[in-house]
């Protein structure tokens, strides 16, 4: 079936662009002379619903033949002569031949070597139209899958897995789903794993691209046990956003805003349900046991709590989000395109044996944008359904032992530790890297396996190697204490540093210790590290910069900074820096105290004099902070 090329405009009303942003998607998946791909439609379909609501002009094109695809690059060369930002994102097959990629539209019969430029598309053309901008070039390539046709192209010399690296010129930026001369997994739900974390990342506010690939890189690595880990090259010489607005809170935290702002029962159990580990978990437990109910909101309220409703219901893609918006305010706003994107998200009783395993199996360490992790009691209370899940998982996808060690996970939660130990070195074996540091974990502890801390290390290492951050850190924790290898320093300050360009927030905060301390870096250096891990999700971070900034230790004394640090930590922790600053007022400096208290009124909350001091108007709106009202404009410096 052909499908044409659609020209569609973003007409959203609620976001202004300064830039002309223009973007060309192609997904391929009913190929008709080789293997079909479940999910590059989809992945494309999503990603531009994704990105027109962020201001860009899409040309689309869904099972492209060659005429589609040539039609499109005609369109996107005229498109970018004007535009600021250009964007190219292919989903389906490709390969390389001698260094160079080859993307394959739906209709390409391939028998030999020429019939490459008949019947496949050279990136380069692409490149070419791109050229005609400007501005900034993004390339997004989730196509690193095997040559589909067989052992008449794979004898050719030159023919290679995945797809070849790109030398860049000034201003691009080429995104791979997996590293060159890799192959990369077509997913086992709607999209793919690295279609679905850039999904999950892109309406993250004030995200630079690079931080959004740190993102994606870590969901991606958590996903599929380390099989693939997404790369990207880069010569841009300025900074892209795909949301431009202020940064602002974590999407955990801001589920609890809306949540304690609407006081709705179903969004507090949608909070524990997602982060069952999460900093608001006893604040929902408090809740739902005063029965309260929802509450009436004001005119002016309502607007206020249907846009933040709506952004973060976009930006988590939770479907009881989007539904609950569009109950509450049919006719909001952003009602059409809510019902748009609830569209393209699967209902919870369709999910697939790899959704529902993932959701209730994986580890809190592994946690995701879209999963947040399962403590070990609350696994064993769903144990059963779990290795039920798990198993189906594991007999579908063979070739993702990440189900075979999630399968391990919710053996040992059910009591059956040898059955799980087996299930992980199977899992191991394959490469699986939480795998590794669990069978690391029970050797080096002798449970359920005699104990052995050389076999132990010797995992360790094999699962850092590999890319994983908990590895890393365990591995730099042992030669740091240098009681059962010999200390090396040097060496775990490097793993530190590796699992914090992974993504590892607990790294980030650690080295930030080590800064303060004068072991690494310089002391200065520790506030960037303090403020990066807070970004990252370690909010112990926050407390950490604003004494540093408070007390004026390794940088120039700020107040101000400080205060913004003691909102996003008393929005985002469990509580520990509200009782502080009530309890403990004293021991933060009155310039920061006061800071606090203009951004509270600035916030509408505190009604007291600016005075530095404690008191119960001070606690109140602290309160009301926490519980509802964060507000990151007031946190603009």
């Amino acid at each position: 079936m052909r499908f044409l090329l659609t020209i569609v405009f973003c007409l959203s009303a609620s976001v202004l662009w300064a830039e002309n942003r223009v973007a060309f998607i192609i997904g391929n998946s009913a190929y008709q002379t080789v293997s079909p791909l479940d999910n590059p439609i989809n992945d494309a379909l999503d990603m531009t619903v994704a990105l027109e609501g962020l201001g860009f002009r899409v040309i689309l094109g869904s099972d492209a033949t060659m005429e589609d695809m040539r039609r499109g690059i005609d369109a996107f060369s005229e498109a970018a002569e004007t535009a600021d930002v250009v964007l190219f994102y292919y989903a389906g097959h490709g390969f390389q031949v001698s260094g160079q990629n080859y993307l394959v539209p739906v209709d390409a019969a391939l028998s030999s070597i020429q019939d490459l430029p008949d019947q496949t598309l050279p990136l380069t053309d692409v490149l070419t139209a791109m050229q005609k901008s400007n501005g900034l070039k993004l390339v997004v390539l989730d196509a690193c899958r095997d040559n589909p046709f067989g052992v008449g192209l794979d004898a050719l010399p030159g023919t290679e897995s995945g797809l070849a690296r790109v030398s860049t010129a000034a201003d691009f930026m080429f995104v791979y789903a997996t590293q060159p001369d890799n192959v990369a997994y077509d997913g086992t739900g709607r999209n793919s794993f690295f279609t679905e974390a850039v999904l999950n990342h892109i309406y993250t506010p004030g995200l630079d691209i690079a931080e959004l690939m740190t993102n994606v890189r870590r969901d991606v690595l958590a996903a599929t046990g380390g099989r693939q880990v997404p790369w990207e090259n880069s010569s841009l010489t300025q900074r892209f956003r795909f949301d431009n607005s202020p940064a602002s809170a974590s999407e955990e935290t801001l589920l609890w805003q809306v949540a304690a702002s609407e006081r709705d029962a179903d969004l507090m159990q949608l909070y524990v349900d997602r982060y069952p580990q999460g900093a608001h978990v006893d604040d929902v437990v408090a809740f739902l046991e005063t029965g309260e109910q929802t509450r009436t909101l004001t005119a002016r309220d309502e607007v206020a709590e249907a846009e933040r409703l709506w952004k973060l219901a976009r930006r988590s893609r939770m479907r009881p989000l989007l539904e609950y918006y569009l109950e509450r305010y049919p006719a909001g706003t952003d009602a059409s395109e809510a019902q748009r994107l609830l569209a393209l998200i699967p209902r919870a009783e369709d999910a697939t044996p790899g959704g529902v395993c993932e959701r209730l199996t994986t580890h809190p360490r592994d946690a995701t944008a879209v999963t947040g992790g399962v403590p070990f009691d609350r696994l064993r209370d769903n144990a059963l359904t779990a290795i039920q899940a798990c198993a189906a998982a594991a007999a579908q996808s063979p070739d993702l032992p990440h189900y075979t060690a999630l399968l391990a996970r919710a053996t040992a939660a059910s009591g059956d530790l040898e059955r799980a130990v087996s299930l992980y070195k199977s899992a191991a074996d394959r490469g699986d890297l939480r795998a590794m540091v669990s069978l690391a974990q029970l050797t080096e502890a002798g449970n359920g396996l005699p104990q052995d801390f050389n076999a132990a290390l010797s995992l360790y290492e094999r699962a850092a190697d590999g890319g994983s951050p908990d590895a890393m850190i365990n591995l730099a924790i042992i030669l740091f204490e240098g009681t059962q290898v010999d200390p090396n320093v040097d060496r775990a300050i490097s793993l530190l540093k590796k699992a914090a360009q992974g993504g590892s927030a607990k790294a980030v905060f650690n080295l930030g210790v080590l800064a303060q301390d004068g072991v690494v870096d310089k002391p200065e250096d520790a506030l960037e590290y303090f403020e990066r891990a807070a970004k990252d999700g370690e909010v112990q971070g926050y407390r950490a910069a604003a004494i540093l900034l408070d007390e004026g230790r390794g940088v120039e004394k700020n107040p101000a900074k400080a205060a913004n640090m003691l909102l996003r930590g008393t929005a985002e922790d469990r509580g520990s820096l509200l009782e502080q600053l009530t309890t403990a007022t004293n021991e933060w400096s009155p310039d920061t105290i006061r800071e606090v208290q203009t951004r509270l009124k600035q916030a509408g909350f505190y009604t007291a004099a600016i005075d530095g001091l404690p008191g119960p108007s001070f606690t109140a709106a602290l309160n009301k902070w926490r519980n509802g009202g964060f507000n990151a404009n007031v946190l603009v410096n």
